[in-house]
């Protein structure tokens, strides 16, 4: 069975108490939470006091994904601010070294962590990282804005991705983000992947039927 991750970048803030306990009724286990800073792309988002707000309101797992230039600086206060789990993406540090150092702080912490990569970096970049980290999630767009169409080829590279990692021995999960609908789910979840990322898909219609057929 698949988990559904609901991405409050597309909440309508304007009922944003109303939604968030839509949610926590839906049937939904985590809640996706997307962070912009405007360098690493170019649109902003939320900070951690939001991500407090949430928290308090809610009991459910929080997927904070950091699409920032500096993940190791914020790590700590998103983690400290309620994040079960802080992914960031290979493109923000480059360094094999820096991206193990961060791994291994979060994991200290007690909390999650995952690795992200946009769909134009090559899937190679994650072959020193298999057993490090919990999720590696593949962008299926790029990063930095909601609404746009699935990129297909992610299929392929989550299915690359589940080999990879079974060759591993890692029982990381695969989590997507980028166009999830009904259609474009079941694509991903033939192909491998554990975590649907959905934000428009969501939200635009009744929440819990949405959850429901994400994760059937």
């Amino acid at each position: 069975m698949s988990i559904a991750a609901p991405s409050v970048l597309s909440l309508d803030y304007s009922r944003m108490s109303e939604q968030i306990r839509e949610l926590n009724e839906s049937g939904a286990k985590w809640i996706h939470y997307d962070v912009m800073d405007g360098h690493f792309v170019p649109n902003l988002s939320f900070g951690p006091d939001i991500l407090r707000g949430i928290r308090k309101a809610s009991d459910l797992y929080l997927d904070v994904h950091v699409m920032i230039e500096d993940p190791v600086r914020f790590a700590d206060i998103f983690l400290d601010a309620g994040a079960d789990n802080y992914t960031f993406h290979i493109e923000a540090l480059k360094d094999e070294k820096k991206i193990k150092d961060l791994a291994a702080h979060i994991h200290e912490k007690g909390k999650h962590c995952g690795l992200s990569v946009k769909p134009g970096t090559q899937l190679d970049a994650l072959k020193p990282f298999l057993n490090d980290f919990d999720l590696f999630l593949i962008m299926s767009v790029e990063p930095g804005f909601g609404g746009q169409k699935f990129n297909p080829s992610s299929t392929e590279r989550i299915a690359v991705l589940k080999q990879w990692l079974k060759e591993a021995g890692s029982h990381a999960l695969i989590e997507v983000d980028g166009g999830i609908n009904a259609e474009t789910a079941e694509l991903v979840k033939q192909a491998g992947c554990d975590v649907l990322v959905a934000g428009s898909y969501v939200f635009g219609q009744d929440i819990r039927k949405a959850v429901e057929i994400l994760e059937r």
